[in-house]
């Protein structure tokens, strides 16, 4: 579980660390309806629609609604909003709950599904009906549209709006019993079409979706909309604070007079705080779906994607996510963070967890001449030396070696430190060696360097005290294994992908460079044994994660970050 969230176990929070309250304005809120008496006890739930993956923004809902039931020893709830069974998979239910245990989440007893209410609902439609507060309306869904009226103007009353209650009530009623076509009636609510809230000029409550539902099979064939569901589902479960995302504002009002004309349980109140906007990233789903149905990244969990199940697969840790939703904070107006906020917060928490190990991505073979063949030795390397209880690992050290290319220059500048035709630079853990020749092949390029190492500076020093600027990371030819690696970066070329110019679609804002996959690199041995889903440090080059599509033969790492230095810059333009 991540160590920033402590579990809820029914009722009451098991604490499991010191964890800090930050402080917004709606955790301001709360507190003020603890002190009044309003609430004595604090219920918050997260509700998605199992319609795609998660991504980010969605995290920091779910980081804001957990961290407060955690934080005021509440509840917490897990609820679908599965109203829509010609976009829901149960593949994403899944991929939802295996997110939200991921990030730390504990929901209990507390799963629910908004079509456990979906008897409960229709009731509350009849209800409305008696009471001359809907109608059943004959109109498509174009001819709704066009009578909706604009922000400036105000809408017109439907030709079916003053039916009897009578005649609604028996239309309604066979509306489900499936005597109708799908779109050839609607039931709405009777407001008003000329209010100024669009939102409240007669909404659309029932449709009619002759579709089987997962959870429900045939037993319906009319659905709740959105609006009509929502707060009523939140009613049922007794939701105390009911936040979401800036664009329900304006629905804010019609969620209110649903909760004052129905017989709810509860009256929960509906707070807005803005959603998270990243730079070079798209948060709508529709786009992401249509990401992955057009093959423009590898499926949900494509390492590029901004999705909860792209990031754990690229490597990130759950507690960075939670501490970069800490940092941006909760706010009341939209804005955009730039993606290196959160490539900070991934940094920050990798640098002090992830162990390290070496690794080349460009080999290149050194042969140091005058060490021994045959001979080989082990030097203790620190598996991470900002935690003094990782502990040590072996590693080899042998007459040939790989280093990576980009550590080596045969015509230098001045102020370069690393490898050169006579010049010393120090092997990580191992010794002093200086390049004495090049080997080339026919084309020029090339294919081995021959080099002489210092017997007396193993260790990476020397007794006659010279100094070395430059350190390599290498891996012995002869246990080094062979693996993949995908280089990632921006799926986007623009900081705004959803800005588009007319005729144009965001996906011609598509990276083609986004993915560079390296077949030949070379590790050592012990990162091939890591478990898949395992972030460790390749030292001097970035973060990498073993990913699933490895084999024993082929690891494969996925790049989850570059490091901060000039020379890991260099590195992501190659």
């Amino acid at each position: 579980m991540c160590p920033h969230f402590t579990k809820i176990m029914g009722n009451t929070m098991t604490t499991e660390e010191t964890v800090s309250k930050p402080s917004n304005f709606i955790r301001d809120i709360i507190d003020e309806d603890l002190k009044s008496g309003k609430y004595t006890k604090i219920i918050t739930r997260f509700p998605p629609e199992p319609n795609g993956y998660l991504h980010v923004g969605h995290a920091k809902s779910i980081c804001l609604n957990y961290g407060i039931a955690r934080d005021y020893n509440g509840e917490f709830h897990l609820r679908f909003d599965d109203t829509n069974p010609t976009k829901e998979e149960q593949e994403y239910i899944d991929s939802i709950k295996e997110d939200l245990k991921w990030l730390g989440c504990e929901w209990g007893e507390h799963e629910y599904y908004a079509s456990n209410y979906f008897q409960q609902l229709y009731d509350w439609a009849v209800l409305m009906i008696e009471k001359g507060l809907a109608y059943v309306d004959d109109q498509t869904a174009d001819e709704i549209r066009d009578t909706r009226g604009t922000l400036t103007e105000p809408g017109k009353n439907s030709p079916f709006r003053d039916r009897s209650i009578e005649e609604n009530l028996d239309l309604f009623k066979r509306m489900k019993s499936g005597e109708f076509k799908n779109g050839e009636k609607v039931l709405r609510a009777k407001i008003d079409m000329a209010s100024p809230n669009i939102n409240m000029r007669d909404p659309v409550l029932y449709r009619i979706l002759h579709e089987a539902h997962p959870r429900t099979g045939n037993a319906w064939c009319i659905y709740p909309m959105y609006d009509f569901t929502h707060g009523q589902s939140d009613a049922i479960e007794k939701i105390t604070h009911s936040i979401c995302t800036l664009e329900f504002q304006d629905h804010r009002p019609l969620y209110d007079w649903f909760i004052k004309v129905l017989p709810v349980p509860a009256e929960p109140h509906q707070y807005e705080f803005a959603r998270l906007n990243l730079t070079y990233t798209v948060m709508s789903k529709r786009k992401l779906l249509r990401l992955v149905k057009d093959n423009k990244v590898n499926g949900w969990d494509d390492p590029r994607m901004p999705t909860i199940s792209g990031m754990r697969r690229r490597g990130y840790p759950p507690e960075a996510l939670h501490d970069f939703c800490e940092r941006i904070g909760v706010a009341k107006a939209n804005s955009t963070v730039d993606f290196s906020l959160l490539e900070s917060s991934i940094r920050d928490n990798l640098n002090l967890h992830a162990p390290r190990f070496m690794g080349v991505i460009k080999p290149i073979k050194a042969v140091i001449e005058n060490y021994p063949v045959g001979q080989h030795e082990y030097f203790d390397a620190d598996n991470n030396p900002e935690d003094p209880n990782a502990g040590t690992r072996k590693v080899k050290f042998t007459r040939e070696i790989y280093i990576d290319a980009d550590d080596f220059m045969e015509n230098p500048p001045k102020k370069y430190f690393r490898l050169s035709p006579g010049a010393e630079v120090r092997l990580k853990h191992a010794y002093y060696i200086t390049c004495k020749e090049v080997i080339k092949d026919a084309q020029g390029n090339i294919t081995e360097l021959r080099c002489e190492y210092d017997p007396q500076s193993r260790g990476g020093s020397s007794p006659d005290g010279r100094r070395v600027k430059g350190t390599i990371q290498w891996v012995s030819a002869e246990d080094g294994v062979k693996a993949e690696i995908r280089l990632y970066d921006h799926l986007f070329t623009v900081e705004n992908p959803d800005k588009v110019e007319d005729g144009k679609d965001f996906t011609d804002n598509i990276n083609p460079d986004s993915l560079q996959v390296v077949t030949d690199a070379i590790v050592e041995p012990a990162l091939a044994e890591l478990e898949p889903g395992t972030t460790a440090q390749f030292i001097r080059l970035g973060y990498f994660c073993k990913d699933k599509d490895s084999k024993p033969d082929k690891p494969v790492f996925n790049r989850t970050i570059s490091l901060k230095d000039g020379w890991a810059k260099t590195l992501a333009k190659s």
